[in-house]
């Protein structure tokens, strides 16, 4: 078995050209044909670290590698137990099988698994290949909810499909295909940016914009911050000039600012969380966040049981979407709900640590943008819930009911472990299993 292998650049090292900010990235970005053991034209100097006792072993990527694959499977499974207790009321209440919610949930919780199996089976060569065309085929479905395919949901215009029968959310396909183009686009263009100048980020600025126009189309504004997320950690990544990257920030929260004052709906949004309620907007703005409260309250420290919540007897909306988490909290307490953040910082960590120890400078990249998306799109969940933040509607990942939104974080999740065969001591663990 190898050592372990930590990549820190040297400061300065190099051949001039615009050095990205995290110490494993490098200056030159060139093509591999082979997903194997990454050349010098797409790797980066590092040091071996040879010890991972005590609080170092948490460095470990080899327990990182398995850390991360239980916390997806207990998350998923869990996630599938929590929509059933959420739903079973609502569906009752609709006259529908109370087992409704939770056989869909289940059923794309297989489909998402065998597609997160054949991702771990593709190599990271294989996504950067196919990365430019995944993009283009995102942007095509979002552009669809735009026409007679497309379905309303709460206001937002972001699904296509039959309603009651079968919908997708595009947008969820579009996050997946951000976190694998945005990464390699970037430090292309960074390669290129001494001889060519500016203008070498022109296309991926422009196809990062439209992707953010075609989902803003709809009304979604949640889902396009998360869009923004990644981008701008590609960005941050992949050695975008600051000076750009922080008047592109600018840029971005200005025009967030527009989407906000000119919406009535998203400004009672804003006003209901960093407001006192007052006593005519109990049934408005504020009910929907109230309700949230109420179910974390009255969990207490171990919770009142799974199935016993009182707040999914149709006084919580979204209770197995959205608000998931409250329940969770109101069924397993603080116990409970600590659990599953820690899950997510399981995620995190596995995710970040592996990447700062991947040669491949490209699943490097992928591997940070996709845990910026997955945690932190969890971190804005959970937010929303205790009421840090507005309601925005965007899903718990992998625990939240929804079969886009399931399917592609188990997508990502494969993606993300392909990534993780590219550091040396998983590719030499992986290599003797298979033997």
């Amino acid at each position: 078995m190898v050592n372990a292998v930590t990549q820190i650049a040297q400061s300065g090292k190099g051949n001039g050209k615009n050095k990205s900010r995290l110490d494993i990235f490098y200056s030159k970005a060139t093509p591999q044909q082979s997903s194997e053991p990454a050349t010098t034209e797409n790797s980066s100097d590092g040091i071996t670290v040879s010890d991972y006792t005590g609080l170092r072993a948490l460095l470990n990527p080899l327990w990182c590698n398995y850390g991360f694959r239980l916390a997806v499977v207990i998350l998923t499974c869990f996630g599938v137990v929590m929509v059933f207790s959420a739903s079973s009321v609502t569906m009752i209440a609709a006259k529908l099988s109370p087992w409704k919610q939770a056989l869909n949930q289940g059923t794309y919780c297989i489909l998402g698994l065998v597609i997160c199996y054949a991702a771990t089976r593709a190599r990271a060569d294989f996504y950067r290949k196919i990365s430019f065309w995944f993009v283009m085929f995102s942007i095509v479905l979002q552009l669809m909810t735009m026409t007679p395919l497309g379905v309303e949901v709460n206001g937002n215009k972001g699904w296509i499909g039959i309603r009651n029968v079968f919908t997708m959310q595009p947008a969820e396909v579009m996050k997946l295909a951000l976190c694998i183009w945005m990464p390699w686009a970037i430090v292309t263009a960074t390669d290129h940016f001494k001889k060519e100048g500016p203008k070498t980020y022109g296309p991926s600025i422009v196809v990062f914009l439209v992707c953010l126009a075609a989902v803003m189309l709809g009304g979604d504004l949640g889902t396009a911050l998360i869009l923004v997320a990644i981008g701008v950690t590609a960005m941050l990544v992949g050695g975008f000039p600051t000076k750009w990257l922080v008047s592109s920030g600018l840029a971005l929260l200005a025009a967030v600012l527009v989407f906000v004052v000119t919406s009535p709906n998203r400004m009672l949004r804003i006003t209901a969380a960093y407001r006192p309620c007052p006593t005519t907007a109990l049934q408005g703005e504020c009910y929907q966040a109230m309700h949230a409260k109420y179910a974390m309250a009255s969990g207490g420290f171990f919770g009142v049981g799974i199935g016993n919540s009182r707040e999914k007897w149709n006084y919580l909306p979204e209770a197995h979407n959205d608000f998931i988490f409250a329940i969770i909290g109101e069924e397993t307490g603080f116990i409970g709900a600590a659990i599953i953040i820690l899950l997510f910082v399981v995620l995190g960590w596995c995710m970040f640590t592996i990447a700062l120890q991947t040669p491949d400078k490209y699943a490097s990249r992928a591997l940070i943008c996709i845990a910026i998306w997955i945690v932190g799109q969890a971190l804005v969940n959970i937010m929303v819930v205790i009421g840090l933040l507005p309601v925005m509607g965007v899903p718990l990942p992998f625990v939240s009911a929804g079969g886009s939104s399931l399917v592609m974080c188990l997508s990502a999740a494969g993606v993300a472990v392909s990534m993780m065969k590219m550091q040396p001591q998983i590719r030499a663990d992986v290599t003797a299993l298979s033997l």
